[in-house]
Order: structure tokens, then C-alpha cells, then sequence
């Protein structure tokens, strides 16, 4: 079955939050003209803890957004990726200098995204060069293009020979759920993709090939507790599809681009992110992924997380273009902040892994 698509791009429907600028105007003072106080600013709240301003610790990841073009378009959306997005990748020029970066600074992990970054042309190419270099290569896969069209059949194969980290977006494990956040045949897809993973030694023990999940709520919440819900995944999909997978990473819905047109949509914008601040959790703070993580976007510019990169927030220091790559200043920088980092420090945290304290 096909994925059917649920909804379109923010550019493709010419909406005002397809402007970088107009989300952070939102996200710094509300939905209402008359609001010119907003929510507290996130640099406040940690002054309010006592909290230093965020510095990185170092450059354990580098994570790529090789392009923002997908399959799919799923309505929570940060990337705002979709079918019509192929004008957005990144330059076979680019990845070179990003191979570049890895090797000279010994980077240990690269970490490619999308889109669905197995729709680049130079996927295959990059992820070889990569594993040649040594790098602990994590590739976020949103399952149904592996089954989506016979030329990605072969990427389970592909990832185990390159021994791969694979990390799965499965809203989920139920079909209705799922369906209503990434469109119309998306779970009976995934399922199809898990099983192929499987087959290959993903999520079996003794394999050494990695395949985790990524949760995130379907509604105007926050995730429940990650344990729980790694435990019920792992029962429910055993018991149900007879598929095995190692963990499970839940991860908070982050207050831009597709998720906050939804939040906007139905009237929940103010309330999720009163949410958000009155979850904030201080034991967060030294496990945000912005503090060991590098992101690079499409187009070759640095954040310092890819929330950052969705709002267009460059990195605080002088060379912010790969093709001017200085780790000295990077590491001296001061990390941007704004009111979507509320969203990782809500709660249990939530960064790429998952959750960051207990």
C-alpha cells in the first residue's frame, strides 16, 4: 500500500509560517496582535535557576540535513519536508567538505537526516565514504521509503553492510494513530520495513546492528515516561507483527514549523506552550544534545541543533559556512537560545536520543 499524503508543505501552501522570521515572531510573543509580553523568555527562565547561558562541551555529532526532500508529509512536521522539496539538498561539493571536516577533527558519529535522506542521489556514496573513515554512521530512516519504490528495497542490505545505526520514526503501534500523524498507509508500510530490517539482524540480539524507534505524541502533549512506553512498544509489536527492535526514544514535539500550524490550527499554541514552561526541569540542561552536537544544513551552514537550522538561527561565531569550518571558535561560541528550547527541557528533556534525565 501507498503512503497517501495528509497534507502539503508550508511552502507548497504559500503560508505565512514558511517564513523563518514570522515563527520566531510567533514563538516570542503569541498568536495575539495586543500580546507584547509573551512568555517568559527561555534566557530568563535560566537566570531564574541560577543557569549559565548554554556552551558546547564539544563536537561529538555531526548532523546532516542532506536534503529536506521526502516521501512524506507529515503534519508534525519540523523540517517542513515533503515530494516537492528536491530543490533542497546538498551538493555533492558539500558533502565532500563535510568528509573533510569528519575525517581532520576525528568527529566519532555522523548523524544524517532529512527529508528522507536515502533520496539523495549521493546517499549510498557518502554513507560508504563515512564508514570508510570509521565513523559511527546513525541514519533516520522514516521506514516507508525502504518499501516505497523497488530502488530503496535494498537499503536494509545496504545499511548492514555498513553496519549502520538505524533510527525509525514510528509514531506509534497503532495503525489509526500513526496514520492520523504521517498519512494514510504509513503504519502498514512501516511494518513492512521493520520486518525487513529484522531480517537482515536489526534489533536482534548478538547482531551488533542497531534499530531504535523514535516516538513523539500525536497531540498537544507531553511524551509519557520513556521506559514505559519502550517496554509497551516492544510488547504490542512482538505480540502483534512478530518485530523485535532495540530502543525507543521519545522525544517532545517541538513548537515550529508543520506542529505549530497544527497548534495554531486548533487553538492550542498558547496552552502547549504554557505546557512546555511550566514542565521546564533544570536537570536537563548539561545533556542538551546543542552542547555536544553540530547541525548542518542542506545548503552547508552550521547550528547548533536542527531546530535551530529549522528556524534559521546560524551559529554565534565567525564561520558559519562548512567551507569555513574553524572547531576553535565553534567551541567558544554561545549557543543560541529561544522560546522552541522550552521543548527540550520540558520534563524528562528531549533531545535526538530521547530523554535526558530520568
Amino acid at each position: 500500500m501507498g503512503v497517501k499524503q495528509r497534507t502539503k508543505s508550508l511552502k507548497a501552501k504559500k503560508s505565512q509560517l514558511s517564513d523563518t522570521f514570522y515563527q520566531l515572531k510567533v514563538l516570542k510573543k503569541g498568536i495575539e496582535p495586543g500580546n507584547s509580553e509573551g512568555f517568559t523568555p527561555f534566557d530568563q527562565k535560566l537566570d531564574e535557576h541560577n543557569l549559565q547561558s548554554l556552551r558546547p562541551d564539544g563536537i561529538e555529532i555531526f548532523q546532516l540535513n542532506i536534503g529536506k526532500l521526502c516521501n512524506q508529509t507529515c503534519s508534525h512536521c519540523h523540517v517542513d519536508a515533503g515530494p516537492d522539496k528536491g530543490d533542497e539538498m546538498m551538493t555533492r561539493e558539500d558533502l565532500e567538505t563535510c568528509l573533510e571536516i569528519i575525517e581532520k577533527h576525528k568527529i566519532p558519529t555522523v548523524d544524517i537526516t532529512g527529508g528522507a535522506p536515502e533520496m539523495h542521489s549521493e546517499f549510498r556514496w557518502f554513507v560508504s565514504e563515512c564508514y570508510k573513515l570509521g565513523a559511527e554512521v546513525m541514519a533516520r530512516c522514516n521506514l516507508t521509503i525502504i518499501v516505497a519504490n523497488k530502488k530503496y528495497h535494498d537499503i536494509p542490505e545496504f545499511y548492514r553492510d555498513h553496519k549502520v545505526k538505524v533510527v525509525s520514526s514510528l509514531p506509534h503501534f497503532s495503525e489509526k494513530r500513526t496514520n492520523s500523524q504521517r498519512g494514510d498507509g504509513v503504519f502498514e508500510d512501516s511494518i513492512k520495513a521493520l520486518k525487513m530490517l529484522n531480517e537482515v539482524g536489526y534489533g536482534k540480539e548478538d547482531t551488533g546492528l542497531t534499530l531504535d524507534l523514535v516516538y513523539n505524541p500525536t497531540g498537544a502533549y507531553l511524551p509519557g515516561s520513556q521506559a514505559t512506553l519502550e517496554r509497551e512498544f516492544k510488547r504490542k509489536l512482538k505480540r502483534k507483527f512478530d518485530v523485535v527492535f532495540n530502543n525507543l526514544y521519545a522525544i517532545t514535539n517541538q513548537p515550529i514549523s508543520r506542529f505549530l500550524e497544527y497548534l495554531i490550527h486548533t487553538d492550542q499554541y498558547e496552552s502547549y506552550m504554557e505546557k512546555l514552561i511550566n514542565a521546564f526541569n533544570p536537570a536537563t540542561i548539561e545533556g542538551l544534545m546543542c552542547k555536544y552536537t553540530l547541525s548542518v544544513s542542506w545548503d552547508g551552514y552550521i547550528y547548533d541543533c536542527d531546530f535551530n537550522q529549522m528556524l534559521d538561527l546560524k551559529v554565534d561565531a565567525p564561520g558559519q559556512h562548512i567551507s569555513e569550518f574553524a572547531p576553535k571558535t565553534l567551541l567558544e561560541r554561545k549557543i543560541i537560545t529561544g522560546q522552541h528550547c522550552y521543548a527540550c527541557t520540558a520534563g524528562a528533556g528531549s533531545s535526538c536520543g530521547g530523554e535526558i534525565s530520568e
